[in-house]
């Protein structure tokens, strides 16, 4: 398990806590280790910028970003290569599921954006494990809406930096960062390395 060193209310789950979508028993771990409940607000996610609030826990519905001012509801985002984003003002929390579909999209800045509207402004941005631009291999058609974050992967071919991408959404906001490359770093799930149907968490929650 990862937290911000200094922050409650945030975690992203690696490879030895279990796969945390499927397996109940997993959850129940996790949860008793963070002191937080079992059950989580959680969506069905299709890689787009749509977003709920949500009052309770369960499925939210087809969303990519969830947020809630319920202290006590953990929200939970699900990953093996895409970025988890956990936003944090006073008295709100957001949780965002960011692959490059979803950063084009602008779901990060869409959960900013509906927290700020409802006067819960995020102070705060965890971003957790994604895969890095050392791996992250794109075709022109990626690469074409991401022309400022271009890379080249460890075999030499072009890659996106999805990492800075959606830190160059959260301007302003204090952000702290997991970073590692979950293709490469065995530590954590990775659809792109082993095609697993297998998830870590990134978890926000209000105490």
């Amino acid at each position: 398990m990862i937290r911000p060193p200094g922050k409650d209310g945030v975690a992203f789950s690696e490879r030895g806590d279990g796969d945390l979508r499927e397996d109940p028993d997993s959850r129940e771990l996790l949860a008793r280790a963070l002191d937080v409940p079992a059950q989580w607000a959680w969506a069905r996610q299709v890689h787009g910028a749509d977003l709920v609030r949500v009052e309770g826990p369960g499925n939210a519905g087809e969303f990519d970003a969830l947020w809630t001012t319920i202290p006590g509801l953990p929200l939970a985002i699900f990953t093996a290569d895409c970025l988890g984003v956990v936003l944090k003002s006073d008295e709100a929390v957001g949780v965002a599921h960011a692959g490059w579909r979803g950063a084009d999209a602008g779901v990060v800045p869409a959960l900013r954006e509906a927290m700020t509207r409802a006067g819960h402004e995020p102070r705060f941005a965890a971003v957790g494990p994604g895969i890095g631009p050392c791996c992250f291999e794109v075709g022109p058609e990626v690469m074409q809406r991401f022309p400022s974050h271009g890379g080249e992967t460890t075999w030499g071919t072009t890659s996106v930096d999805l990492a800075g991408v959606v830190m160059g959404q959260l301007d302003g906001l204090e952000i702290w960062s997991a970073g590692g490359c979950t293709r490469h770093d065995e530590r954590f799930f990775s659809h792109r390395r082993d095609g697993t149907t297998q998830r870590m968490v990134s978890l926000g929650w209000l105490r």
